[in-house]
């Protein structure tokens, strides 16, 4: 599948990235090998063949989470190295416009 420079630019947009005319040039050739070499994978027959989700077997190989009750002086220590905050929270920049 080849991608145009047209499309490359309609992704850039959906992704809020901004390229330079080389860059959308090297990425229409890039993602077009891309979605080729996702053709390809299409075609190949897996019938009879068992679903993989994970190949390791091992199941919650972490520690089990436990719940602790925070202090009042562990959430004044926690606010005391945020870069911004506003009374009890943390003051982040808007993350949509």
């Amino acid at each position: 599948m080849k991608l145009n420079k047209q499309q490359v630019e309609h992704i850039a947009v959906l992704a809020r990235l901004k390229l330079t005319e080389k860059e959308k040039e090297m990425f229409a050739v890039q993602l077009s090998s891309i979605l080729d070499y996702v053709e390809k994978l299409k075609e190949i027959d897996t019938k009879g063949l068992e679903e993989t989700s994970q190949v390791t077997g091992l199941i919650n190989s972490v520690r089990e989470d436990i719940i602790e009750d925070s202090t009042l002086e562990s959430k004044k220590e926690i606010l005391e190295n945020a870069p911004d905050k506003e009374g009890d929270l943390f003051k982040v920049k808007n993350v949509f416009k």
